[in-house]
């Protein structure tokens, strides 16, 4: 009976350890898959890049290239994204504030220098009385250009605001420049309809341009527009989401960067 009793509680034991085992490694070998928004370029390249290191950590992601910013930030709010990437602060904030969102910053990327291209012209300086020049039609980026422009000695400003301008507070415009909103992913295609278009980087390579060659005047490293990984509070401090930003905040990133778009992407870790 004894014995008996022994061969029960050690096959209980034994299965025991056992089950341990066998869910230690499930839970080991499981894959959690994050669903990400992001630009095509460079941000959807980078993470494709990425993609087999991150895998290898036990994470995969399933990559939407974005068409619309705010439904991007609108999906990540409501989880239909875990995360995003694709913007710099002041949008996130400025997307935030308009269509009450609570999206916060998870990490900072890169730097992504504003730029202005024609296909008419191949100096700044050359943009005729009454120029008709493309710029983004959300307040941020269209504030950015007004500064591109007057840092470029083309406008002034009115030195009573410091964010969010617009084409009232330009105080000087000597050629009589005309501002005209655009959606942003359809600013290279307005060069076909305008003397110029002021083009935020990524877009610009998407369309065939190297903005430190084609750019008439562009934004140097410091600028204060960095792009980052975006979520909502509550997944700021996940586990999968933190393994994609170490990658993108690796070496290999970096070189990533910086042989791939020749100082046109800007590393900031």
């Amino acid at each position: 009976m004894r014995k008996l009793w022994a061969l029960l509680v050690g096959a209980l034991v034994m299965g025991i350890l056992t089950g341990c085992t066998q869910s230690g490694e499930a839970s080991k070998d499981e894959t959690v898959t994050l669903k990400v928004g992001a630009a095509s370029v460079p941000h959807a390249e980078v993470l494709e890049y990425l993609a087999d290191d991150i895998a290898k950590e036990g994470v995969k992601l399933e990559i939407s290239i974005l068409k619309d910013a705010v439904q991007t930030n609108q999906q990540t709010a409501d989880g239909e994204l875990d995360f995003n990437y694709f913007q710099h602060i002041p949008f996130l904030e400025q997307t935030n504030k308009e269509s009450h969102l609570d999206l916060v910053s998870v990490e900072g990327i890169h730097i992504e220098p504003f730029g202005v291209y024609s296909n008419t012209i191949d100096n700044i300086t050359d943009l005729p009385q009454n120029a008709e020049v493309a710029v983004p039609n959300d307040v941020v980026n269209f504030s950015r250009a007004l500064l591109l422009f007057e840092s470029n000695g083309l406008i002034e400003l009115d030195g009573a605001k410091h964010s969010d301008y617009t084409v009232e507070d330009i105080t000087k415009n000597e050629k009589d420049i005309q501002f005209i909103g655009v959606d942003s992913l359809l600013l290279v295609r307005s060069l076909d309809d305008v003397d110029a278009a002021a083009i935020n980087t990524n877009y610009a390579l998407e369309g065939g341009y190297n903005p430190g060659e084609d750019a008439l005047i562009i934004e140097g490293s410091e600028s204060p527009y960095v792009n980052i990984i975006a979520t909502t509070k509550e997944k700021k401090d996940d586990v999968a989401i933190q393994k994609v930003v170490k990658w993108l905040t690796s070496d290999k990133t970096r070189q990533f960067f910086e042989e791939h778009y020749k100082g046109a992407v800007v590393p900031v870790f």
